[in-house]
């Protein structure tokens, strides 16, 4: 029998690897909805930063996208599968010095100008084992109208401990704020 999926709130976490020490790989599925306008459709996309223990991006080759599809120690991968994208993450590959992993998405600023969040519903962000199981799943608040993108969660290192955090902060600076938050160059 599966085990209930946890749900999460804004700013809550979970331990991915307390109750699962073989858990090495995880997925990390990211889906919404888009309300259909006159205008061209938001093309949201889900992004990984791996961090240091400042908060900032390894490198530039550890933001992972569908133009980077993994990072160079092969650790996070880009996906298209059930979801609109997934991550994959393989645990047991990730570098020491990585303490989290920036789950991110943003709107796409090439393919509609000005996009935003306003006509996204149903965000979510999940968590699952390799079989696809769901571990957790935090359902993402809907955003303000003026956010163009939005961390949606974190898997950090804490003592020895794979977790999950669900975040849900917005940035009305897009991909640009993002990229300043995490030292990344875009």
């Amino acid at each position: 029998m599966t085990p209930a999926v946890i749900k999460l709130e804004s700013g809550a976490n979970v331990s991915l690897t307390a109750n699962s020490p073989l858990l090495k790989e995880i997925i990390v599925g990211f889906g919404w909805n888009i309300i259909s306008s006159n205008g061209p459709v938001v093309e949201l996309v889900p992004s990984a930063i791996m961090c240091d223990a400042n908060g900032a991006a390894v490198s530039d080759e550890h933001v992972v996208f569908f133009n980077q599809l993994a990072t160079p120690d092969d650790a996070v991968r880009y996906v298209t599968k059930d979801d609109k994208e997934q991550i994959e993450v393989n645990l047991s590959r990730i570098p020491e010095d990585v303490k989290k992993i920036a789950l991110i998405v943003y709107v796409d600023p090439d393919i509609r100008k000005p996009g935003n969040f306003g006509s996204v519903r149903n965000a979510y962000v999940r968590v699952a084992d390799r079989e696809d199981n769901d571990i957790v799943r935090y359902d993402i608040p809907q955003a303000d109208i003026e956010v163009t993108a939005m961390v949606f969660g974190e898997i950090y290192n804490h003592n020895g401990q794979w977790k999950f955090r669900a975040v849900g902060q917005g940035y009305k600076t897009g991909l640009l704020g993002v990229a300043k938050d995490f030292k990344v160059n875009v």
